[in-house]
């Protein structure tokens, strides 16, 4: 019988955040190990554990899992959350992909130097190039794909509470979106992962950069 799943990663939101929110939807438990220095990074890397020397790190069925797509394919695909049939599964990628270029510009906004900018840039991407495309895709169906719950949905529902965050009232030109996040909030694996004390991380703070900055080494800000 495999063990616990366990997330390497540290303890805020960054690329991890969407694989706990998809373990949460497929109501599989874990544990987490947070990385707080730089001494168990290298030590991840002399165990051979980091196949490209990055994180997050997921141990699962067995395997120590690379990589932020495949891990959540893999889950996906696992828990029945990945579409039906090949066009499906290729449909949920395509989702899926899109709410991590948007969601990666928002996870980047703490190691900025020029913050207005990129707020600014990321509000006129996700209105004008993300937010209609899921508009329109839930202008009937309940479900982005094949009318069933997929970890395409999952992303689009931690992405949109990620813009209200930065953006108070960006939803409000998209009805459909709107409607959308209140039915999935309503799902008991999601009410319970919005209340407080749950394993959802938040809005990542000085400390999170401060710990990620010295892990890696880094000496300044990078973008």
């Amino acid at each position: 019988m495999a063990g616990k799943v366990v997330l390497h990663y540290f303890n805020g939101r960054g690329k991890m955040e969407s694989i706990r929110w998809l373990l949460t939807v497929a109501e599989v438990d874990f544990d987490e190990v947070f990385l707080t220095t730089r001494e168990q990074y290298l030590k991840l890397l002399s165990d051979g554990d980091l196949m490209f020397q990055q994180v997050p790190m997921v141990e699962m069925d067995g395997m120590k899992l690379v990589q932020t797509k495949a891990i959540l394919n893999y889950i996906a695909e696992k828990h029945n959350l990945h579409g039906k049939d090949l066009k499906d599964k290729l449909m949920v990628n395509t989702h899926s992909e899109g709410l991590m270029d948007l969601m990666e510009m928002i996870m980047m906004l703490p190691f900025a130097a020029d913050v207005k900018t990129k707020l600014d840039n990321i509000q006129n991407k996700a209105k004008d190039r993300y937010l209609p495309v899921f508009e329109k895709a839930l202008s009937g169906p309940i479900y982005l794909v094949g009318g069933r719950l997929s970890c395409a949905d999952v992303q689009l529902l931690e992405c949109t509470l990620m813009l209200e965050e930065k953006f108070a009232g960006i939803l409000a030109e998209f009805p459909n979106l709107k409607s959308f996040q209140g039915r999935m909030t309503r799902i008991p694996a999601v009410s319970r992962f919005l209340q407080p004390g749950s394993k959802r991380k938040p809005q990542p703070d000085d400390v999170y950069v401060k710990t990620i900055m010295e892990v890696f080494d880094i000496k300044s800000p990078f973008l």
